[in-house]
């Protein structure tokens, strides 16, 4: 397969954030497949037109969310493994996407299961990175009480990402002042700091994400992931989505 690039994207190694809702069928729950074949689609096409490194993190919340584990009674620890097994399933899921779209690929995982995904190493995933492969970060980063919105953070930092792009999948197309589902007044921005995000409480990422990408000067770009080219769009700098720096 050919990755020749032939344009040149506004960065040239990124990290991919996709929730579990993002895959989840009209029911909220399990895998949509043919939503999983249009991200891994959209993968694949900005891999050969701009040859960039991509590395994904998935969320496990169409299987299991630990914190509604935790809010029933379960211990919250507990729950969270049960999250982190989550990403699993749907890291395989994607994998198998872009691979049957002759697109190779690693799944890395930070719980040990040696039958069906490597540990994660970072250097093992840097190497994969420069070979062409799409590195798929999955088990949450091995620990309770964190989000993989703090792994997905992490590993862009780990790897030396130069943004990472958090795909939405509720049909919003960035950041606004308010839920625009719920205040028809609320107002998009197309750029915000992180030191506002966290005084507003704006819903990007969990705070302890949002100072993490500060500190580590990691923008991030949020966008509407299920609009087909959106990634193509940020990838080359289009003024879609909400850009956090």
């Amino acid at each position: 397969m050919s990755t020749e690039p032939t344009s040149r994207p506004r960065w040239t190694r990124v990290v991919l954030k996709l929730s579990g809702e993002a895959f989840a069928q009209p029911s909220g729950l399990g895998i949509d497949e043919t939503i999983v074949a249009q991200v891994a689609r959209e993968i694949v096409e900005a891999r050969r037109e701009f040859g960039l490194d991509i590395a994904v993190v998935v969320g496990g919340g169409n299987i299991w969310r630990g914190a509604v584990g935790a809010s029933a009674g379960m211990d919250r620890a507990q729950s969270d493994y049960m999250g982190m097994l989550g990403t699993v399933i749907n890291g395989l899921a994607l994998q198998d996407a872009l691979e049957r779209l002759e697109q190779p690929t690693s799944v890395m995982t930070a719980i040990a299961m040696a039958q069906v995904a490597e540990p994660y190493i970072r250097r093992r995933a840097i190497r994969h990175l420069e070979k062409g492969r799409v590195v798929i970060f999955v088990g949450g980063n091995g620990n309770p009480y964190f989000t993989t919105d703090t792994t997905a953070a992490l590993r862009a930092a780990e790897i030396e990402a130069q943004a990472i792009l958090k795909g939405t999948h509720s049909g919003v197309d960035g950041i606004y002042t308010a839920d625009p589902k719920l205040d028809p007044s609320a107002t998009k921005f197309d750029e915000v700091s992180y030191i506002e995000v966290i005084n507003r409480g704006l819903k990007v990422m969990d705070s302890t994400a949002i100072t993490f990408c500060m500190d580590n000067k990691l923008p991030i770009v949020v966008f509407n992931l299920l609009e087909p080219g959106n990634i193509r769009s940020v990838l080359l700098g289009n003024p879609i989505g909400t850009l956090v720096h």
